[in-house]
C-alpha cells in the first residue's frame, strides 16, 4: 500500500501553451462510444491535442475495463512527460477500487492540471492529501461533449491564461442552501459528499484539517445527505475544517434544513450556492489552492499562484 506524502505546501502548476497534449483516462465507469469518438475534437476545439488511453474505449460492467487497466492508465498519463494535462471521460463509479494500486507518492510528484469531478473525489483526495493541486470541474465525454455552453466560460481559459494569486472570485450565486457570515482562510479540498464519506476510516481518507471544505452531491434525498454528513461529524471531519463551500445539491429535494443542522453549531463561515457540482454550466473549482472565503461576500480570493506559465518541470 503506497500512500502520499505528508501535506506539504502547494505549487503552481504550469499552465497548458496551445497544442498541449492531454491525456484521458477512463478511471470510473464507461462512457458511450460515440461520446468517446467525439473527444478529439472537442480537445482540439480547446486548443489542445488528444492521447486517449485504453480505458477509454473498455467497459467491463459498470467499470471502464478492470482495475488494472484503469490504475495503469492513470499512473502513464501522469508519468507520460509528453502529457501536459489530464483529463476524465466520465465519473460513475470505480476510483475507489483502484487507490490501492497506485504508487501514489510517485505519482502526485508529476506535477501537472488533473481535471474531473464527482467519482473523481477518491482521486482527488489523495493529490490534495500531498499537497498538490488538482481541478474539480466538467469532463469530457459527460459535460464537455455535447454541451453548448463554451469551455472557456466554465472556468478552462485558467489552465491557459494562468490563475494568479490575488484573484478574486465572485461568480453569481446559484440557488443558496445555508450560509454563515465569516471569513475563513485555508487550502481548499473535498469534492463529492458520498465519496469523501466513504473514505472516512481508510488508509485514503480527506485530509481537511485546516482546510475549507468544499461540498456537493446529486440525486440524494435529504435524510441520505444527513447520514453522509452525520457519518462526516461522529467521525470528527466537519470539526476540523475552517469553513465550508457548498456546491450544487441537485437531483432531489433541498438539503437546506439538513445542512443547517450539521453546519450551524460549527460556528464557521459557511458559502453556499457556488456553481460547482453536477449538471449543465458547472464551473472549474481548483482543490487543494490556498484561498480566502469570505461568506458574506460571496467571494474566493487566492493567496497563492495556482497556474502559472514557466514553472518549470512537470516532475517536482
Amino acid at each position: 500500500m503506497s500512500l502520499p506524502a505528508p501535506p506539504s505546501s502547494s505549487s503552481p502548476l504550469p499552465t497548458l501553451s496551445p497544442g498541449a497534449l492531454v491525456g484521458v483516462i477512463a478511471p470510473a465507469g464507461p462512457a458511450p462510444a460515440e461520446a468517446v469518438a467525439r473527444i478529439p475534437a472537442t480537445l482540439e476545439a480547446m486548443g489542445y491535442r488528444a492521447r486517449l488511453y485504453p480505458s477509454c474505449h473498455a467497459r467491463k460492467g459498470f467499470l471502464a475495463g478492470d482495475d488494472d487497466m484503469r490504475a495503469h492508465d492513470l499512473e502513464a498519463a501522469f508519468s507520460d512527460p509528453e502529457i501536459a494535462a489530464v483529463f476524465s471521460v466520465r465519473g460513475g463509479y470505480g476510483s475507489g477500487r483502484v487507490l490501492d494500486r497506485v504508487a501514489w507518492p510517485r505519482l502526485v510528484a508529476h506535477a501537472k492540471p488533473f481535471v474531473g469531478y464527482s467519482d473523481l473525489t477518491a482521486l482527488h483526495a489523495q493529490f490534495t492529501n500531498a499537497g498538490r493541486i488538482v481541478f474539480h470541474g466538467p469532463m469530457l465525454a459527460s459535460d464537455l461533449v455535447d454541451s453548448p455552453i463554451p469551455p472557456a466560460k466554465l472556468g478552462f481559459d485558467i489552465l491557459r491564461e494562468g490563475l494568479g494569486a490575488g484573484t478574486r472570485w465572485a461568480p453569481a450565486p446559484e440557488t443558496a442552501l445555508f450560509g454563515c457570515p465569516g471569513v475563513a482562510k485555508g487550502p481548499v479540498v473535498g469534492g463529492n459528499l458520498s465519496l469523501i464519506a466513504s473514505l472516512v476510516g481508510t488508509p485514503y481518507a480527506l485530509d481537511v484539517r485546516g482546510a475549507i471544505l468544499f461540498l456537493e452531491e446529486v440525486s440524494e434525498a435529504p435524510y441520505r445527505v444527513d447520514r453522509l454528513l452525520q457519518q462526516l461529524r461522529y467521525a470528527g471531519v466537519l470539526g476540523e475544517a475552517k469553513g465550508f463551500l457548498l456546491g450544487r445539491f441537485s437531483g432531489a429535494d433541498s438539503p437546506a434544513e439538513v445542512l443547517a443542522d450539521y453546519l450551524a453549531p460549527l460556528r464557521r463561515p459557511v458559502l453556499s450556492g457556488w456553481p460547482a457540482g453536477h449538471g449543465p454550466g458547472a464551473q472549474i473549482l481548483p482543490l487543494g489552492a490556498r484561498v480566502m472565503m469570505d461568506a458574506s461576500a460571496g467571494t474566493l480570493t487566492f493567496l497563492q499562484d495556482v497556474l502559472a506559465p514557466g514553472t518549470g518541470s512537470r516532475h517536482a
